[in-house]
């Protein structure tokens, strides 16, 4: 059901989660999305500022995970600022470059940079730690998940390779002596993971609304074939908007013994996946406050 357009809820969570509050792990997933990802963001940032943190378990993908890395290491409005300052930038997202051979969305450009202006205290997510950060990338051999749990060596390189949207990055990165890309290719909501890990009350902050489901199109197909040297990897680009679904399948109808919440616009947002407009951003930002102090509400009323 949806309740106040800002958030959808599976099954009724009321007597469930307050049951398995004390029972089991509670985790935060956060899904990708590019430019989207703004969204999650205000979100973020609006649970930090309130101080709100059940959460035993993070896991992200993509641009989520890296959210969750600024969010965990305490650095209020850093993903705002990356957002609306430096992913806006034309040497980011770039026709130009990658007619020319280079990365359509230039991640290794993005990663200098944020080193220099704004970078991630990566130190804060790990010391005196007692939570779970899971980070999803994707195995370029076995075209299979991978979750990865970052350590302050490896963190930066764990949230590039999770981004590395085959097609539009041409490279890939190895992490724990696995080549890997984008996680959103095999586990783009990693909900059913935060399941096997424990979790019985898992909240989803989507970047697309709830109900959303993939279609194959041109950016599949192109993707397939951009990966077509490792042949596991580019069936699973191939299959994708299925992959998708069976994500969705999850959350709207878990098992028995799980409440799951997911977070998300009531309608599609402003922002897509390569959107830079500032003002479109600053709007999809808003909205996800709004959402995180919707859902907030809701859960004080549930939980106490």
């Amino acid at each position: 059901m949806t309740i106040d357009g800002a958030y959808t809820v599976s099954r009724s969570i009321y007597k469930d989660m307050i049951m398995k509050k004390k029972l089991s792990r509670t985790a935060l997933v956060v899904e990708g999305g590019g430019m989207r990802g703004i969204f999650a963001a205000g979100v973020l940032d609006l649970f930090m500022e309130k101080k709100f943190d059940p959460f035993d378990l993070y896991i992200g993908v993509s641009a989520g995970a890296c959210n969750l890395a600024s969010h965990l290491a305490g650095q209020h409005r850093r993903n705002f600022r990356i957002y609306t300052r430096l992913m806006t930038r034309p040497d980011f997202i770039s026709m130009k470059k990658f007619l020319r051979g280079g990365h359509m969305m230039d991640l290794d450009y993005l990663w200098d940079v944020i080193e220099v202006e704004d970078p991630l205290a990566v130190k804060d997510i790990f010391r005196l730690r007692k939570k779970d950060y899971i980070v999803v990338a994707t195995d370029i051999e076995s075209g299979t998940p991978v979750y990865i749990n970052p350590d302050a060596e490896n963190c930066n390189t764990c949230l590039k390779a999770s981004s590395a949207v085959p097609f539009l990055y041409r490279g890939n990165l190895e992490v724990n002596s696995v080549r890997c890309v984008d996680g959103g290719v095999t586990d783009p909501i990693p909900a059913r993971e935060a399941y096997l890990r424990g979790a019985r009350n898992i909240v989803v902050v989507r970047t697309r609304p709830g109900a959303f489901r993939k279609k194959k199109g041109m950016e599949n197909y192109l993707s397939s074939f951009a990966t077509r040297r490792w042949p596991k990897l580019s069936r699973a680009v191939k299959s994708q908007a299925d992959t998708y679904s069976r994500c969705v399948d999850f959350i709207l109808d878990p098992p028995r013994d799980a409440a799951i919440c997911q977070i998300a616009p009531e309608g599609p947002l402003k922002t897509g996946r390569t959107t830079q407009k500032v003002e479109l951003l600053l709007a999809d930002y808003d909205t996800g406050r709004r959402a995180g102090e919707a859902f907030m509400t809701l859960w004080k009323r549930i939980i106490g």
